[in-house]
């Protein structure tokens, strides 16, 4: 090594020695660009909608920062008319979705949970910048979640069961219940559970049939627009998962008072905006999911959620007239 090199290396060396440390999810892209002499490639988050990742049509920005304030990544502030954009892309999704069948449902959602498996130290990474936990609790927070999509992949085909049936009647007649999809559900997603919640709150919607406008949590919307991208790249079609990030009071009120959304779930709402969404709601009739239907997400979920999203079809065929031994049809 001649002289010149040498003192050129000692002089980056001190200069490393003095130069501040990175903080946050950037910390390890800065010193791998400081080792190797590449500048770090930072990451452009956008919404999702109609399976396609758009800017926000207001060209909106909002600082995203981990539990310390430290910044992690600019987020896309989405508005009314992406909101808007986002149900016109639902509806066109849900003919095929509602008319797909239950066991290729159950498919697609197991799919989902394959690739969110592939991608688990990424999802632990960004879920514990977001929430402020250590890798160790986030890292159940995505096992939790990745579960959560096999639990409801093998319920998609066995709902049907439980909340329909053959009805006795009184006459001729042969009475059969079945649930069918209500359409489209406006999902304000959990504030205080990054991932885990939205997953909870999501899954359950599309497993039934439904497609869905979801409102990632406000601070922490980075894990909801990564899962957008495993969505992305799996089977589910384009549109019947359509993720926004900004501020739930700017679009909960559209999707509340959208005559074309079938329901909506108030979940990431305070009590004062929740309040304000149900009589905007009131206006067509939507079903409304109201906040505290489930505060620990943790626990193992129930039916409530993919039954508060279906609505039941009652069939009546007349039986003909019984014969003398009471069997014929």
């Amino acid at each position: 090594m001649s002289e010149q090199d040498e003192r050129a290396t000692k002089a980056a060396g001190k200069a490393a020695k003095t130069k501040p440390k990175a903080k946050g999810a950037k910390a390890g892209a800065a010193a791998e660009a400081t080792a190797t002499g590449r500048l770090s490639v930072l990451k452009t988050y956008k919404l999702f909608v109609g399976g396609k990742f758009p800017r926000s049509e207001s060209g909106r920005v909002y600082e995203v920062t981990d539990s310390e304030g430290n910044w992690l990544a600019n987020a896309p502030l989405a508005s009314r008319k992406d909101a808007r954009d986002a149900v016109v892309a639902a509806r066109k999704a849900f003919g095929g979705w509602s008319g797909a069948t239950a066991y290729n449902r159950g498919q697609v959602l197991y799919r989902v949970a394959e690739m969110l498996e592939g991608r688990r130290e990424q999802f632990v990474g960004e879920v514990a910048d977001a929430e402020g936990l250590s890798r160790a609790k986030a890292a159940e927070q995505v096992d939790a979640a990745v579960d959560r999509w096999v639990w409801y992949a093998g319920w998609t085909d066995k709902v049907a069961q439980v909340a329909g049936g053959a009805n006795p009647v009184a006459g001729p007649y042969f009475n059969l219940s079945t649930p069918e999809p209500t359409g489209i559900v406006a999902v304000l997603a959990p504030q205080d559970s990054s991932f885990l919640g939205l997953v909870s709150v999501l899954a359950p919607a599309i497993a039934t049939g439904n497609t869905v406008v979801a409102v990632a949590a406000e601070r922490a919307p980075l894990p909801a627009l990564s899962l957008a991208e495993v969505l992305a790249t799996s089977d589910v079609p384009g549109g019947v998962v359509n993720l926004l990030s900004g501020r739930a009071a700017e679009l909960g009120p559209p999707l509340a008072a959208h005559q074309d959304v079938n329901a909506i779930d108030l979940t990431g709402a305070d009590a004062e905006l929740a309040r304000e969404l149900e009589i905007a709601a009131a206006d067509n009739l939507k079903r409304v999911v109201r906040p505290g239907l489930t505060s620990d997400w943790a626990v193992e979920p129930g039916l409530e959620r993919m039954l508060a999203y279906l609505e039941t079809k009652t069939v009546w065929h007349p039986t003909g007239s019984l014969g003398a031994a009471g069997s014929a049809y």
